[in-house]
Order: C-alpha cells, then structure tokens, then sequence
C-alpha cells in the first residue's frame, strides 16, 4: 500500500475507493504521538471537513501532538463519489486509516466523529476491531440512532471498543432518549453534557475537555 508523504499541514487528494478522497492534515510541530481521525457530520445538511466542530476537535488533538486527518465524505469538496449513506464512507476512511497506518506503523490510531461522522466511525472502530486491528481510542459525539429527520433508520454497531459517547442533554436532532436506547443493551456509558443541543453551543469547551482527557488515558 502506498505511503503519505507528509511535510505540512494542508489539503491533499489521496487515491480511495471510487476515486480521490480530499483530507486536510493538521500536522503538529514536534514528533508525533499518534494519529486522529475526525469525520464530519451529515454532509446532505451542509457537513463538511472544514465544520466548525471537526475543525475545533482536529486542532485541539495537533496541538497535543497528535496528526490530525479530517477526510471530506463523498462528494463533499473535491472527493469523489456521491452519499452512500454511510456504507461507502465506512469503507473510504478504512481506506485512510490503513494508509496512514502504514504510513506511521505502530503509531496509535484515535477515531473522532461528530453527528453522522460518528454514526461512521463506530462503524469504522467495529470494522477494525472485527479485523483484529481496533483503534487505540474512539470518540463519538451527538451521533445518530434511529430516524433523524427523515433520514436514517441509522444503526451504529454496539459494543465498540474503549469508546467515549458524548450526547448533549438537549439534542433537538437526536433525543437524549435515542442514544441510550442503542446504548442500554450493551451497557455502554454516555456522557451527557446538561444544557447543550446537538451543536455543543456554549460547551464546546466541556466537549474538547472529554475528548483529550479519553485518548489520554
């Protein structure tokens, strides 16, 4: 598998599954404690790399020290394809994650996902578990169970390895009674943020907090 040459931070075009995947790199100044993951949310409502949550979330992580990849999903930006409901992005940010794997062997690898991208990263952190490859850390904030508006039924895999689930006590998009539906029969534990909506408005802070202290530790 071909290797990344990486000097800097910036966009670059990498060669995915049905065609070329655009990820914007965050590269910290020092040595590299790992590499980070961070998807985007629901791209038919405006998702992209460059949202303001990824973006907060992936500069937070480099300035840790972590290599942080942020992948436009199809059809977003200059990636190629069309939406594929999170199927084909399952498969487009296993494809990123080998790659970089490969390009870092042995560096620990953290998935981050905010609203759709964390319904496809518990599906990437299943998949690289199932392959006997799993993610040092996952980290999934307001994502989706269920229908949401009008699109879905979304249903992320249970029983995700050393996962972090953040919910915002008063998601207008995906009730608080949602995620601990999918979250009940495995006992997975959620962390609920009082006061914050699907966006973490006013608690991004709080969100950043949980997130650096999970793949920390």
């Amino acid at each position: 598998m071909k290797k990344l040459e990486l000097d800097k931070s910036g966009t670059r075009l990498l060669d995915g599954p049905v065609g070329k995947m655009e990820v914007v790199f965050d590269l910290p100044d020092a040595a590299i404690a790992g590499i980070a993951v961070v998807a985007h949310p629901q791209p038919l409502l405006g998702g992209s790399a460059r949202h303001k949550i990824p973006h907060f979330l992936a500069r937070a992580l480099c300035d840790a020290g972590w290599l942080a990849a942020r992948p436009n999903f199809r059809g977003v930006g200059q990636s190629a394809g069309t939406h594929d409901g999170g199927q084909g992005e399952t498969d487009d940010l296993l494809a990123l994650c080998d790659t970089l794997r490969n390009t870092y062997p042995g560096t620990r690898l953290v998935l981050v996902g905010f609203s759709f991208g964390a319904f496809v990263q518990a599906r990437v952190a299943r998949a690289l578990a199932e392959r006997g490859e799993p993610a040092w850390r996952v980290c999934l904030a307001g994502m989706p169970y269920g229908e949401v508006e009008g699109r879905g039924p979304y249903e992320p895999p249970a029983e995700i390895p050393d996962a972090l689930v953040v919910h915002g006590e008063l998601d207008e998009r995906v009730p608080l009674a949602a995620i601990f539906d999918w979250a009940r029969p495995q006992g997975q534990p959620v962390v609920v943020i009082p006061n914050a909506d699907h966006f973490f408005s006013g608690r991004l802070h709080l969100l950043r907090s949980l997130v650096m202290s999970h793949v920390a530790s």
